[in-house]
Parts: C-alpha cells; structure tokens; sequence
C-alpha cells in the first residue's frame, strides 16, 4: 500500500485487509479484511476503526520517549523477573505520563464521534483493543502480550484506553515473549482497535477453533461458550461448555454436532455504570450454570461461519489455515457476532506423520489427587508451587510444576520454566491452554480443586496421555516416550480395524494407519457415559410420580444435567459419541454393536435393579437380540436404533454399520431385522449394512442361513 495509508492517524475497517498489517497490525487488519469480505456472506462482524501504528510511532518519536525506552531496555536481565518487573513498569509509566498530541487527541476523538453517529448512540460502548504488527502471525500467535479494555465509554475514556494500549507493548510478558521468539522491540509496533461492543454481558460468548486443538484432526470446528463477556474464556477465569461440529457435512447442509460437554459456568462478566473499573464478574444462577448456553441452532450457525472463514483464509493465504475465531452473542438484539479472528499457530505447525507415544509406568500405583481437562497428550512431574499471583513468581523454579487457580499473561515468564501446568479452571482454548500448547508441556486445565488438594513441595506427576481427561497423581512416576513415524509404517493385505470403546480419543486414533474401526460397543456407552438404565430414562416422567423412586430421581437429574427430556440425553450421548468416531474415520467402515449386556450389567445402572431379573445364568440369558427383540426392552432398543439413525441420517455419517449380537436363531435374526425397520433403521437403507456377531456354535452351523440375511459378520 502507499499513499495516504502511509501518514494517515485512524483508518476505518471498510478501508483496511490483510495487507495492511505494517499499518494496523495482525488483529484490525483481520477485522477490517472480514468486515469487508465476509459480512456479504453473512458473518456479523462489529464497525470500528484503527488507530494506526504511524499513530503510535509519531507519538514515540516526536515526544522523544523513544530513546528513552531504548536506553531502559538496554539495563535489562531478561532472565531474571525482578529485573523484567521493574523494566516493564518503567516503560509503561513513562508512555502513560506522556500526553498525546493535539493532533492525535482531536483524531481519535473525532472517529469515536463518527462510530457513535454511525451506531446512532451517544457514547457508544466500545472494546479497546491492542493490535500489534507482529501478531496473529502463522507461526506466532502473540497471545494475550496486550492489553484489551472492554465497554470503554466516551471519548475520554478511549483516549486513556488507547495510552494504556500503548502501554502494554512493554509489559513484562511481552518484552520477554519478543526476546524468546527474536523479534526487534522496535521493529514491532502498535495499533489500536476502537470496535463497537457486542452485548454479550447480557447473553454469551466464546472462542471457536476450527481445528481440533489436541490431535490437529481438521475436520471439525471446535466452539466453547460462557456466559458474559468472553474474557472469562479467554483468560481460563471459567469452566466452559464445548462443542463440536463436523465441518466436510455442515457444508453439506447436515447437522453434524458430534459432541456437546457442559461447562460449569461458574461466574460471568457484566457491565458496570464505573467508568474506572467498566466490568466485573458476578456468579451465575444455578438454573443458567445447568443448562447449555447455546442452541443446536446456534452451535451450527458459529461452526458455519467457522468453516466460511477458514475456506477464506486459506484460500488467501494459498494453503489450509486452520483459525483461531472469538465469537459473541448479543443479548439486546439477540444476534451472533464474530470479534476477532487469526490463524492457529500451534497444531497447525506440527509435523502431520510424526507421533510421540508417552506411557506411563502402570507397575508404579500412586494416589489420584485430582483431574480436569487435558491439554495434549504428554506426560510431565516434578514438585508443585502454588502460584496465587503473578507477585509470587520469585519463587519458583525451572522444571517446577505451576499450579493455580488459573493464568494470565502475566504468568509466561515462569509458564516458560514449568515441566507441566495444572490449574483450578480453564478450557481447551484458554489463555493456559494456548500458551501450554505453545511450549509443548503438559498441562491439565478446569480441575475445580488442584490448589485446594496439593501443596506446594509435593512432588506429583501430571499425566495427559489417558484421553479428554487429565489426571493428576501423588509422587514421581516414571515414563517412556515412543516416537512412531507413520509415514514408515508398512501397509498391510490384510485389513486393519480398530477396536474403539468411546468418542473421546476417537481423533488420536484417526492419526494412526488404519482401515476404520471394527467395533463400537453400546454397551460401553452405556457404562462409561450414560450410566443409567435406558428404560429408566424412558420412563422417567412416570417415576417422578411414585413417592418410592425419590432418591433414584434425583441420581438421574444430577446424571442427565442440561437435558429435560431424558430420552435425549440417552440419544444424543450414544450418537454423538458415535458420531464423532464416524467422524474421525469417515468414508471407511465403523460397525456399532448394539447392546449386549447381560441383566447383572444392566443391574448395576443406575435404577437397573427396578427392570432387570435375577437369573441363574445371565450369560444365557436375557442379552443380546433375545433382549432387543423383548416387549419389555422395545423402547430401550428404539432409543439405540433413534441414536444410530441421527449419526447416519442428520449428521450424514453414512460408513456407520451396525452389528446384532447373541443371535440364537433364525427366527430371532428376522424379529429383530423387522423391529429395527419399525424403527426408521432399514437394512439396505442409503447403504445400511446389518453385520451378525458370531457368539454361538448355532451361529456357525447354520453360516449360510444367516450369510443370505446379514451383510457381514464379527467373530466374537
């Protein structure tokens, strides 16, 4: 660019893209390149403008405190915090002591003056935001180094927003992330971001990633939402719920949510009326904690703009860029609005056939202390410091494991020395979670209690290899390391097929070499995830009834959290653990093998022992399709056939198989082939192939019999 763009103090977002970095840095380029491109395919994204980085050069060279800083920069130790400390609040006294110019001050004042007339509103809210030219970069992300201000009213209170913005170019986090990644600190200049707030403090926001950010499988978007202002996820201040669509289907005009997980939701922020201290948090009714803050409509209304401008990144950018997208729902006008957007820089960068194994040493049994969410899949130990405030930072140690009730940005010096980071809340898209991603170490986010369970000086190992969830143990445990280059390993004549219990580590399993997956157990489901006996949720409004059931009642609600019509949590949770294996593997084959507990296993479900027998021989017994095909069971077997439908119907997941098991019969295979049509799932159906497990000798004296009815058969 040339021209006016060169001197010019504010630029508007209609006037700004991707190529005007030099001028408004990584965050208002991508702002004003989706106001631009996007809006007309419908992405909401808040007007603003930006206050260029000329602005912020002129106002550093003309006042002379350029050199100043240079000359404090050149004191510094950055290895040592006190000296980084006392550095960093230097600098930022001395840009905050600085008046701007009379040319700048009527500037901005002036645009704020048009973005309120433009939004008909006096002293229009807005969100101040750090946009600095080496940022959002494919291959360093610069998170959270600046300050962001948000519902900043009046032109006063942008002007002193937009000096600590300044500011916060030199704040401790920053001059050490620059030197880290050899970045000049003066060939890295600020603008600053003046974007009409979107009401979220009175409905919610998130971050949506449209990448898996554990495995880097980059078929799915990956939402997680809280209620208020987004700060809170951002910074890992709360516990959010999190979803996932599949993206190759959603454009496809299916309905792919392949997982829905609830939050706890603990706290949200809100607007106040103190223009010095503009928001606060306050907690959340139990009633909202409870429930999912988005609609299904909702989840795949932000997956769709998630996939819309990563298909127009990448085609920018001339390769598959993978974003990293903030998101805000506005509870005035009840709309969705996209805040922010910058490539992904972690997952995105690995190396795509290289896997490393970590595997823990099981002959070593040690206490759990706690677990939460898990971020990567390594394994890390040493002695735990209980870090309170980023104040407390003089004490810890390199290879120290950090534990706290969450982080900021202010933390990454000592985030930098930790061997694993455990905190007490936090989502896969925190602030601790990017970071922890970043440097490649362990981390487990959202454990509710970690500082309130370990002390600081016991040594404790932290281990992420075991799937979503992290577990925290007592003691130094041992652990190998395995690096597998997939790109090496030998194909096979023979088929390989996976044997897969849950959809929780289905995108790990996805990266290895394999021909699909060869059997997905309901009954594994229904342990692992349901926990209740099916025809309990069934029935459920008639137990509320019965004076005698209050106590398994309230098992149930406590169980079923987020889901009135209990039925559905029964559905949802086997089809989209389904669905997100499907997923994962798709086009090639996976087989669901329809429930085949026994009645001791179904006894043991919650309310089990109100519909299951006492029987001498369970094995023999009521299982398998002798059950499916029972009156008794026929609605717990349609809440199997409902679930396996969605997968293949709504979410278009069509390479899911199913599987009968315990066939004792011609006749019984029939039944249950006729049952499974009443219940909307057709063999031969848009391709549905019905597979019969080999349990019995009766199965192999009469293969040809059951060959000519089944599309395939398991060995069991």
């Amino acid at each position: 660019m040339g021209g006016d763009k060169d001197n010019a103090l504010i630029l508007w977002f209609d006037e700004i893209g991707l190529d005007d970095l030099q001028y408004v840095g990584g965050k208002c380029s991508s702002l004003g390149e989706m106001y631009s491109n996007l809006t007309e395919q419908g992405v909401n994204v808040p007007f603003g403008f930006a206050i260029t980085a000329t602005a912020y050069q002129k106002f550093t060279q003309e006042t002379g405190i350029e050199d100043k800083i240079k000359k404090i920069l050149g004191q510094l130790n950055p290895d040592d915090l006190e000296s980084l400390k006392a550095t960093g609040k230097k600098i930022r006294e001395l840009i905050i002591e600085t008046d701007f110019s009379p040319e700048l001050n009527e500037a901005i004042t002036n645009a704020y003056t048009k973005l309120c007339d433009f939004y008909e509103e006096k002293n229009t809210d807005t969100a101040v935001r750090s946009s600095a030219t080496a940022e959002d970069l494919p291959d360093a992300s610069f998170a959270g180094q600046q300050d962001t201000y948000l519902n900043i009213r009046g032109a006063n209170q942008v002007l002193l927003a937009t000096k600590n913005c300044f500011a916060s170019l030199f704040t401790d986090r920053a001059i050490k992330y620059r030197i880290d990644k050899n970045f000049d600190h003066f060939g890295v200049y600020i603008s600053v971001g003046i974007q009409k707030m979107v009401r979220s403090d009175m409905a919610s926001s998130g971050v949506m990633f449209t990448v898996d950010t554990e495995t880097g499988f980059k078929d799915v978007v990956s939402i997680d939402a809280a209620y208020g202002l987004g700060e809170n996820v951002v910074q890992g201040a709360v516990i959010p719920d999190e979803y996932l669509v599949y993206k190759p289907n959603l454009e496809k005009g299916f309905k792919p949510i392949i997982s829905k997980k609830m939050g706890s939701k603990r706290i949200k922020m809100v607007y106040t009326d103190n223009p010095l201290t503009p928001t606060k948090n306050i907690v959340v009714h139990d009633k909202d904690r409870n429930r999912f803050v988005l609609t299904d409509e909702e989840i795949l209304k932000l997956a769709d703009w998630g996939r819309l401008i990563e298909k127009y990144y990448s085609k920018k950018n001339g390769k598959h860029t993978p974003m990293d997208i903030e998101w805000a729902k506005d509870g005035n006008i009840d709309r969705l609005f996209v805040v922010q957007a910058r490539p992904e820089t972690v997952v995105s960068q690995r190396a795509a056939t290289i896997i490393k194994r970590y595997t823990l040493d099981e002959s070593k049994k040690a206490p759990l202390l706690t677990s939460g969410i898990a971020i990567g899949d390594k394994i890390g130990n040493g002695t735990a410091v209980i870090i309170n405030d980023s104040n407390d930072m003089g004490e810890f140690k390199k290879g120290d494991i950090l534990v706290a009730k969450t982080t900021d940005p202010d933390y990454e010096p000592i985030m930098k020395l930790a061997s694993a980071i455990v905190t007490d809340t936090g989502g896969r898209k925190s602030h601790t979670a990017i970071v922890a991603r970043e440097l490649g170490i362990p981390c487990i986010a959202g454990t509710g209690d970690a500082t309130g369970l370990i002390q600081t000086g016991k040594e404790i190992t932290v281990c992420c290899n075991q799937g979503e969830t992290g577990s925290v143990y007592s003691g130094i445990i041992d652990y190998s390391v395995d690096e597998i280059d997939i790109s090496q390993v030998a194909e096979t004549k023979t088929k390989i097929l996976l044997d897969i219990s849950t959809g929780d580590s289905a995108f790990k399993w996805a990266g290895y070499p394999s021909d699909g997956v060869g059997i997905v157990r309901i009954e594994d489901l229904l342990s692992e995830k349901i926990g209740t006996h099916p025809l309990a949720l069934q029935e459920f409004e008639d137990l509320v009834f019965d004076n005698e059931f209050k106590d398994l009642i309230l098992k149930i609600q406590a169980k079923t959290m987020g889901y009135d019509d209990k039925r559905e949590f029964f559905i949802q949770k086997v089809s989209r653990h389904v669905g997100r294996i499907a997923a994962a593997f798709f086009p090639n084959e996976v087989c669901v093998r329809f429930s085949d507990y026994t009645s001791t296993d179904f006894k043991n479900l919650i309310g089990g022992d109100i519909y299951e027998p006492d029987e001498v021989n369970p094995f023999l017994g009521y299982r398998g399709a002798a059950r499916l095909n029972y009156f008794d069971f026929s609605e717990a077997f349609e809440l199997e056939c409902e679930a396996i439908r969605r997968v293949r119907e709504d979410m278009g997941l069509s390479n899911v198989k199913v599987a009968i098991p315990f066939v004792r019969t011609i006749k019984e295979a029939n039944r249950i082939l006729k049952k499974m049509s009443k219940f909307k799932l057709e063999q031969g159906k848009n391709g549905l192939e019905v597979k019969i497990v080999i349990d019995t000798p009766s199965n192999v004296m009469l293969i040809d019999e059951y060959s000519s009815m089944f599309d395939g058969i398991l060995v069991n």
